[in-house]
């Protein structure tokens, strides 16, 4: 048997399912939002702060002109990274699901999707809960009593809203690792906070459960995004050890999902640079099993990025 060398063959049904792998719990594509870039090498701009915060003078005279001003920053290229994994499927069991409703190229398209999609959501978790991503002043380090599980000494609203306030522009949206979360809705201060708005019977001592929104509405921010996957931190051969992908940590950014241009320099803190969309298809392998078979490859070409550090800030631990 000949070894078939046909290159890699895109098929619409294979990258749809690769478009289409939105796992719930995945928050990368919400606060790292994919921003299109024309070639896989591209230019972005980071914001020059001093300039959009410096008051020109605007008077104009009857007979002169308008001053003109100039909006700088930093050009910055940059190239996107390629990532993708294969699936080896023998042609045996695509020969064995023919009149079923089993297709073993799509099932291999969504597991290898949902892989790809896992990778992506763990580096945007890195991105946003790296200390050094961050300005000095934005960024703080949790421990003992001030952090936020210790319910008899922590403030958390105050310490979010004073580092808010320290902040050019305030963040719109809340990051959080599921168990940061779920400890700071069950704080009784959280607790009370929000039911004194609403019109409750909060006290220093107020148990209770606090939605999202509620909480997202205390603070005033658009949106809180929760993290939720788990990853298997064990090397390949050892006993699984399962660890969450965002750890118990918190992250406040102001994010402009809007930005559909990485040159327009708009304070938002981080997008994902993205060249053409997601791909899925197929590789001939005579090399798999005895019929041989095709490797089905999912991937992308992307590169997520900070671009204005200074309207993002970072608790670290914080809870124990």
């Amino acid at each position: 048997m000949s070894t078939n060398t046909a290159p890699f063959t895109v098929q619409p049904k294979l990258t749809q399912i690769a478009m289409a792998i939105k796992p719930t719990g995945m928050i990368a594509d919400m606060v790292c939002p994919r921003v299109p870039v024309p070639a896989e090498k591209f230019i972005y701009t980071k914001m020059a702060t001093d300039e959009a915060f410096t008051i020109p003078d605007t008077r104009v005279g009857r007979t002169g002109a308008p001053n003109t001003v100039e909006f700088g920053g930093t050009d910055v290229t940059d190239s996107t990274e390629d990532y993708g994994l294969d699936d080896p499927v023998p042609n045996k069991d695509i020969k064995n699901a023919v009149g079923t409703n089993y297709d073993p190229l799509a099932a291999a398209a969504e597991r290898v999707a949902l892989l790809v999609q896992l990778a992506r959501e763990k580096r945007v978790a890195d991105l946003y809960f790296t200390l050094g991503n961050y300005l000095a002043s934005l960024r703080t380090t949790l421990s003992g009593t001030s952090q936020w599980s210790d319910y008899a000494n922590s403030d958390p609203i105050s310490a979010m809203l004073t580092q808010f306030d320290s902040m050019l522009i305030r963040p719109n949206v809340g990051i959080f690792g599921r168990a940061t979360w779920t400890k700071l809705r069950m704080h009784p201060k959280v607790v009370a906070a929000v039911l004194n708005k609403t019109g409750g019977l909060g006290g220093a001592s107020a148990a209770g459960v606090i939605q999202r929104q509620a909480v997202a509405d205390l603070l005033e921010l658009d949106e809180i995004y929760i993290g939720e996957s788990f990853y298997n931190a064990a090397k390949k051969g050892q006993t699984a050890g399962y660890s969450r992908l965002w750890g118990k940590h918190a992250a406040f950014a102001r994010i402009d999902k809007a930005v559909r241009d990485p040159r327009a320099g708009l304070p938002t803190f981080a997008f994902t640079a993205q060249w053409g969309d997601p791909v899925g298809g197929t590789i001939a392998d005579a090399n798999i099993g005895l019929d041989g078979g095709q490797k089905v490859r999912v991937g992308e070409h992307v590169k997520e990025l900070i671009a204005f550090q200074e309207v993002g800030c970072f608790f670290q631990n914080a809870v124990a």
